[in-house]
């Protein structure tokens, strides 16, 4: 019998093959674009997906201020965080976080989506967000995809 043949095979960081890919974010919902975003830095939608290793994409993503909220998610949606001190809870809504910094609300949102772990940590540094639809990563020839289309 061929034991080869009924062998797992397992990724690691010599085998997988990280490729750039280009998201634009203009119009997107937020949460249908952060869940796609975070499978594809995660590399599920790979046949060779191993959950401990990094073999997901490299994730750029363009007009990331650009995103849309339904409802009154905008004045609702709430951030909080804790300083560390005694009454060091503090609050933010999504509209301040937006015009206070416009990228967090995407990356806050795909963070929240990778695992909590070291791997989490070294997947979020495989995204990057642009405010327009300039970028410096044209040398590593990134393909653009259509988050709707992506399965």
């Amino acid at each position: 019998m061929n034991t080869l043949s009924y062998k797992t095979v397992s990724a690691n960081k010599a085998t997988a093959n990280k490729e750039w890919v280009v998201v634009d974010a203009e119009g997107q919902p937020l949460g249908r674009l952060a869940s796609t975003v975070a499978k594809i830095l995660r590399g599920k939608h790979k046949t060779n997906f191993t959950p401990h290793v990094d073999c997901g994409d490299n994730v750029i993503v363009l007009n990331a201020g650009k995103i849309t909220l339904s409802g009154n998610k905008w004045a609702d949606k709430t951030y909080i965080w804790h300083t560390g001190y005694p009454g060091g809870q503090k609050s933010m809504t999504a509209a301040e976080l937006q015009k206070k910094d416009s990228l967090k609300v995407l990356e806050k949102s795909v963070k929240g989506m990778l695992p909590k772990n070291r791997l989490g940590s070294a997947l979020l540094k495989n995204l990057y967000l642009y405010e327009g639809t300039e970028h410096k990563h044209e040398a590593q020839q990134p393909k653009t995809i259509n988050v709707n289309e992506f399965k």
